[in-house]
């Protein structure tokens, strides 16, 4: 997933302190059941109720029926079960919010039977585990549930909140544990099992799943999946809407909107290109298709890496291909994450970091080193802001038990850009020569895997520090791992581009002179938020009218430009950006977009009011995730204005 947009593989003037074969005919059947791992490690997932130690899901079928109206999906699900505890009695289950209404147990005669299950009371953050009796220990369990039309995992659009304003949509965003609020599951990423699903619709929207998607179907409210590979319950997707889809390649395509699918297969039109890119680098892509379905503005993240269908959000669509970082950065988690798992979230940068450095090698390898070297700054921007006031012990890539309360809170500078910068340093180490075949032969070794950075450790010793001796020490590798910030011997890079962003930034500031625009005009996005990163906190009035007036930053398009426009302009009290700010606010519902204008309004009483004016028109329209978030922004803020009640 990407919450960053910008891509990564970072290294920053930080101090120690600082703390998704032949590609012509991919597979699509499961690979064979890798080895087991070599390090015994009993894992365990703080945000899950489920007992994989005792029984495993090894394949879901779904019947599922999709009811607009109602905001609701009902049917059954249907787990066949491996049961590692021959003693075990119990199937747990995770779930939130749904309304269980009977569950049963496949006997020897082929026939179901009743089972007894009860529902625990509901925790905030992991909803209610489901225990079903299975005394018999069957090999198949069937629940017949209905989610909730508030379910946090899914959102429903009504017409007027679609790009073509003519259907109703749907779609779900299941990581980090919101599939449980749509299918009662063992919603933890060490548990993988392949997946079937028959789906009833209105005939009049199209269903797509994270699986065999066929670029031919036609809408006839009556749809069917298959999932041959296993993956982890957080890679578990739906979408239904006014769908319709455009080839990019033989074995890639978009589904949109029809107003948008045009410009979307031209934005993202070199995803073969990253694919094979990808595949010289780390192997075969082994899932088939690699399609993309780009959703409405509301969705919360830049794209989520559903095997098979990236989720993507069309604010990377802007007609110069400056944000198709995002592409590359889902495509490589077809290597790391969806293939190489991370088995609990206290591990999540095995996902994110790994998947953020190949994303960079792509990125270099299409658009060269200067696109590859802006992106990495700017994401050491990002980390160094952020590791002013994040805790130190979310600055370890390895979390320790009782960390993090809830998963949605990780830190996005270190998992995505830490982990990046980790494996950066051991590339500039030992060799690209060396490192690229050892980094292709982890996602070989451990694939359909789900690992814990324990066994990544002992892996990378047994095969790479081990076998060239003197390059790197295990204390430098257990630093990256177990302490916060970034070592002081980091691998450091610079970006010539900005360079001249900076010089030219420098000179306006001191003599109010804006730089030539044959030389902005040449400016890509990465030069722009640069240019307005490194601002100072504050600009007087009629600077911020001159940049106005010059390059319109107020009412722009661009959301990585609009994200950082907006914050400067509130601080430093430029009214004029109000009215286009608040518009913004109301159509997108990306976090990182938003919530750092919503951040910088609350700062203000007036800003506060204003933020909240905004929140109550836009949140009809706002995913479930996003509205938690600004909701709990804007609480913080309104406590802290709020004068304590008298002592007695």
């Amino acid at each position: 997933m990407r919450q960053l947009l910008l891509s990564a593989a970072i290294a920053a003037a930080l101090g120690t302190s600082l703390a998704a074969c032949n590609r012509a005919s991919a597979p699509e059947t499961p690979a064979p059941a890798a080895a087991a791992p070599a390090v015994a490690e009993k894992i365990v997932d703080e945000h899950s109720f489920s007992q994989p130690d005792k029984v495993r899901i090894s394949d879901l079928a779904l019947d599922l029926a999709l009811d607009f109206d109602k905001k609701v999906i009902s049917g059954t699900a249907t787990y066949t079960l491996d049961w590692m505890d021959k003693s075990a009695t119990a199937l747990v289950l995770d779930t939130r919010d749904l309304t269980i209404d009977k569950a049963e147990g496949l006997g020897a005669d082929g026939k179901w039977t009743p089972l007894q299950f009860s529902l625990s009371d509901k925790d905030k953050v992991l909803g209610s585990a489901l225990t079903i009796e299975a005394p018999t220990r069957p090999a198949k369990v069937r629940v017949t549930y209905a989610t909730s039309p508030e379910a946090s995992g899914l959102q429903w659009l009504a017409p007027a909140m679609t790009e073509g304003g003519k259907q109703p949509f749907m779609f779900s965003q299941s990581q980090q544990i919101h599939a449980r609020s749509w299918v009662p599951l063992q919603d933890t990423p060490q548990v993988r099992f392949t997946y079937s699903a028959h789906v009833k619709a209105p005939k009049d929207v199209m269903v797509l799943m994270s699986a065999d998607n066929d670029p031919n179907a036609v809408r006839d409210g009556d749809y069917h999946f298959k999932m041959p590979q296993k993956i982890p319950s957080y890679l578990l997707a739906i979408a239904a809407g006014d769908l319709v889809f455009k080839p990019i390649s033989a074995r890639s395509g978009v589904w949109a909107e029809p107003a948008m699918v045009d410009k979307a297969a031209h934005e993202f039109e070199d995803t073969e290109k990253m694919i094979t890119t990808a595949e010289s680098l780390y192997g075969p892509y082994r899932w088939g298709r690699y399609d993309l379905l780009v959703l409405p503005p509301s969705f919360p993240y830049g794209g989520m890496e559903n095997p098979r269908l990236t989720f993507a959000t069309p604010t990377v669509i802007v007609g110069d291909k400056s944000l198709v970082s995002l592409v590359a950065h889902e495509l490589a988690h077809s290597w790391s994450g969806n293939l190489v798992t991370f088995a609990t979230d206290k591990d999540a940068w095995l996902n994110e970091g790994t998947t953020t450095y190949v994303q960079s090698r792509i990125t270099e390898a299409l658009y060269g080193r200067d696109m590859a070297d802006m992106e990495e700054v700017i994401d050491r921007d990002e980390l160094k802001q952020e590791y002013k006031t994040l805790r130190p012990e979310l600055q370890r890539l390895s979390l320790k038990p009782g960390t993090l309360a809830d998963p949605d809170d990780q830190s996005s500078a270190t998992v995505y850009t830490k982990g990046a910068w980790f494996l950066e340093f051991l590339e500039k180490r030992f060799g690209r020569d060396v490192f690229d075949p050892w980094l292709k032969g982890y996602f070989d070794h451990f694939a359909f895997q789900s690992i814990t950075t324990a066994q990544f450790r002992d892996y990378l010793k047994a095969t790479l520090i081990d076998k060239h001796p003197n390059v790197v020490t295990m204390q430098e590798v257990d630093q990256w791992l177990y302490e916060p910030g970034i070592p002081g011997n980091a691998p450091q890079v610079e970006s010539a581009k900005f360079a001249t962003v900076n010089a030219a930034r420098i000179a306006w500031q001191g003599s109010g002179q804006l730089p030539a625009k044959s030389v902005t005009d040449a400016w890509t996005t990465q030069e722009w938020v640069h240019f307005l990163e490194s601002m100072p906190p504050t600009l007087k009035q009629e600077q911020l009218a001159q940049l106005d007036a010059a390059y319109h930053f107020t009412g722009t398009p661009n959301g990585e430009i609009a994200m950082r426009w907006y914050p400067l302009a509130e601080r430093s009290g430029y009214a004029a950006a109000r009215e286009e700010m608040g518009k913004f606010l109301e159509k997108v519902g990306r976090r990182k977009l938003i919530l750092p204008i919503y951040k910088a309004l609350v700062a203000t009483p007036d800003g506060l009011a204003f933020a909240e004016q905004v929140f109550a028109k836009a949140k009809p329209g706002m995913h479930p995730i996003t509205a938690g978030s600004v909701q709990a922004i804007l609480d913080a803020a309104r406590a802290q204005t709020t004068p304590a009640a008298a002592a007695p």
